[in-house]
């Protein structure tokens, strides 16, 4: 009896669960409720870019535009695609917790992706999804996202960055001033840094010779690969039924890039083929990150052509307009500069040497760099495809659905940050900081979708910002607030008025 009344009651509260759940499910408002501009036949809102609405190269801007005006979630159609903006860090909690094993993103160039198909070529890991990414990510995991596996570039990589120190006294002379070109510059150094991780070795690319002339043709195809795609992006996708005009010279541009880079990857494969077949001594240069992909079974030899050529590319696109930002950051708020500069003197030795243990441990160098995210992002969205129906901000979105997750609007807002017109490094510091809601800053996104890159990208910008500070004094230029320009990703306008004063 006790036990019949026992499932009885059991029985009775899951159908109450059941009518709560029903009642619940029929109180949320589905995809087509999620509010947004109005979307026209075949072009959706398109048609806003094209009158000059909204502006392409302001794209950052019309983000802020439409969470000002439509609330935390809105819905956008570009073209037959419709895409919903997620505004509120706890909705992009939601997304996170509910990706899975194999998050499945949309690429952020679908150009890249359609070129690389169109060329017969491996679409490397951020075209790619389910099993397909998931192998790739596997081989790859340790050559990346080891700690120790990217410290061991370190004195490799501060070779680099002393290269651009001493080019940039070169430009500016002993008097200082603000080097011309600087994006190119560090772009430069960019192809430097990640070649000395990817091919163990100096490339010229600062050097005013042969080596400087093939990396300032490949950052300028870089350049226009991405403005391209980011025009691309808001037009009718024409160009993947015709070659349009727009997508012959981007297809013009990736051409050149691939050829001068993997030219360098299949130079360094044989070197590594004949220290492999020779019966001498081993030679001190390993070349670990190409010959740990080399040695994974799961890699075709595509596979290790994209996989090289994206780490050693993409930071001309990420790693260089960001410390762009970091250098305009250092200019604006000269207390940080001395800051930072007091607390790296005991981690880079006279010459240049950077001291392993002390340069890691350097809290206020890494703070600085997570605040100059958050003050001048360089990009816009995590994307994610859901993999299952999900409930954000009232409304019933369902698996498959395309979602931006785009915190950058967050940034300058009072609700998270206290007195976020301020440059506050110290909010990033655990015990003396803001207590700041999580996931509101992701630049490298996160789970098993981080950057790829990160480590080094991280490491890249350290290094880079110690050198720089150990060398000059950085002065604001008198002018306008520093604005950025949307290419796919964010760059600043040049010149991004910062003068630099050697010591």
């Amino acid at each position: 009896m006790i036990i019949r009344n026992e499932m009885r009651r059991i029985q009775g509260l899951r159908q109450l669960s059941t009518l709560v759940a029903n009642k619940t499910d029929k109180s949320l408002k589905t995809l087509r409720d999620v509010p947004g501009p109005l979307a026209l036949p075949l072009i959706g809102n398109l048609y806003l870019y094209k009158l000059g609405i909204f502006k392409v190269d302001r794209y950052h801007k019309v983000l802020d535009q439409l969470r000002a005006k439509y609330g935390p979630v809105v819905r956008q159609s570009f073209g037959s695609e419709t895409v919903v903006h997620v505004f509120d860090p706890d909705d992009a909690r939601k997304v996170y917790q509910t990706e899975g094993k194999w998050p499945s993103v949309a690429p952020l160039q679908e150009t890249v992706q359609l070129y690389r198909k169109k060329r017969g070529l491996s679409l490397g890991l951020g075209n790619q999804n389910g099993e397909t990414w998931y192998r790739l990510r596997a081989a790859t995991q340790q050559a990346m996202l080891r700690p120790s596996s990217v410290e061991q570039y370190l004195p490799l990589v501060n070779h680099a960055a002393l290269s651009l120190v001493h080019r940039i006294e070169q430009e500016v002379g002993r008097e200082g001033g603000e080097p011309r070109n600087l994006r190119d510059l560090v772009g430069k150094w960019s192809l430097e840094s990640a070649g000395a991780v990817c091919f163990e070795r100096e490339l010229g690319c600062l050097d005013e010779g042969e080596g400087e002339k093939q990396a300032q043709l490949m950052v300028d195809a870089n350049k226009l690969i991405f403005k391209i795609s980011g025009e691309l992006k808001f037009s009718l996708p024409l160009y993947k039924l015709v070659s349009t005009p727009k997508w012959k010279k981007l297809v013009q541009a990736e051409d050149l890039f691939f050829r001068l880079a993997s030219k360098i990857v299949q130079e360094t494969i044989e070197e590594i083929k004949k220290q492999d077949s020779s019966r001498e001594q081993p030679k001190k240069k390993k070349f670990s990150f190409i010959g740990h992909l080399l040695s994974q079974s799961g890699l075709t030899s595509s596979d290790v052509d994209i996989i090289t050529l994206s780490l050693f590319g993409d930071g001309l696109s990420t790693t260089t307009p960001f410390f762009l930002n970091c250098l305009r950051s250092l200019a604006e708020n000269p207390e940080v500069q001395q800051k930072l500069r007091d607390e790296i003197s005991g981690a880079v030795d006279l010459d240049g040497t950077l001291k392993l243990e002390t340069f890691n441990n350097l809290p206020y160098l890494r703070a600085f760099i997570k605040e100059a995210f958050r003050v001048y992002p360089n990009g816009t969205e995590v994307s994610r495809i859901l993999p299952e129906d999900i409930e954000l901000s009232g409304y019933h979105l369902p698996a498959g659905t395309h979602v931006n997750l785009n915190m950058g609007v967050n940034f300058m807002s009072s609700e998270y940050f206290s007195e976020p017109e301020k440059f506050k490094p110290e909010r990033w510091i655990r015990g003396e900081g803001d207590k700041i809601k999580q996931f509101v800053l992701t630049p490298f996104g996160h789970g098993a979708r981080t950057c790829a890159g990160r480590r080094f990208a991280e490491q890249d910008l350290r290094v880079l910002t110690a050198q720089i500070l150990k060398n000059f004094e950085l002065k604001l230029l008198a002018g306008k607030p520093l604005e950025h320009v949307y290419e796919t990703l964010l760059f600043p306008i040049e010149p991004i008025g910062v003068k630099f004063v050697p010591f």
